[in-house]
């Protein structure tokens, strides 16, 4: 990769910098967990994308003769989806998905160390994002992996709406600059770090992102359509949590 200022973490490395910034095993735990979901169903979602990409040709067309993407094989665990412009990196997706919340560690009110459950410092939450980028170029990490940190919070945050929402936040746009990082931004948006947590059905997701506007709500569900829907119950029961 040119201009590569850093490293590209391997999975133990990736476990290295959690342990690392973990103040618990608790959050340890919740954390690293939820950054494996999120990681698998990027890679679900890949996966999915680039059969897509290669099946393109040969897929049967709709009725205006353009290839239809329903008709793929959800063999993937995805379903629906649209083809993308071009192939993604399977490799990129499940490293930045394994890194994208390692900030959070940073913003626990509770860190579970003292049997008390675990809790987020709500207000300073939003910090996260950047807590997590600062960390990782910190460790070394090179700016394409910490920038799945950066750039996953809600379905793109502009900054206009860090502005607007007076958000503790340098004003900036934290939002994804290449569809890897995209991925992982929507994967995120399945899986909750509550206390216990849970998978959210992309309705779910639709229900929460309404609270901050139409928009919010609409720009979701233009990514459901763009990535297909994971089968969020049997990742659920993979995981075993609960889905909502």
């Amino acid at each position: 990769m040119d201009g590569m200022s850093g490293y590209v973490p391997t999975l133990a490395q990736v476990d290295e910098l959690h342990r690392k910034i973990a103040p618990s095993q608790a959050a340890y735990d919740l954390i690293h967990t939820h950054c494996v979901i999120v990681a698998t169903i990027a890679r679900e979602i890949v996966r999915h994308q680039n059969a897509l990409f290669v099946r393109r040709c040969t897929l049967p067309t709709d009725s205006s003769g353009r290839p239809d993407p329903s008709q793929a094989a959800a063999s993937d665990g995805i379903t629906g989806g649209e083809i993308p412009p071009r192939l993604l990196d399977e490799n990129l997706v499940v490293i930045g998905g394994l890194l994208h919340d390692i900030g959070t560690y940073r913003v626990l009110k509770h860190d579970g160390s003292d049997g008390e459950p675990l809790k987020f410092d709500g207000p300073h939450y939003i910090e996260h994002g950047l807590l997590g980028y600062r960390y990782l170029l910190d460790e070394g990490v090179d700016e394409s992996i910490a920038q799945f940190a950066r750039n996953h919070t809600g379905v793109g945050l502009t900054k206009d709406e860090v502005i607007r929402q007076g958000l503790p936040l340098p004003p900036a746009d934290y939002v994804p600059v290449n569809l890897e990082q995209e991925v992982v931004m929507v994967a995120d948006k399945y899986n909750s770090k509550s206390v216990p947590p849970k998978f959210l059905t992309a309705q779910s997701y639709a229900n929460k992102a309404a609270r901050f506007g139409e928009e919010n709500r609409r720009a979701w569900l233009d990514l459901v359509d763009k990535y297909g829907e994971p089968d969020i119950p049997a990742l659920a029961e993979q995981f075993h949590q609960r889905v909502v």
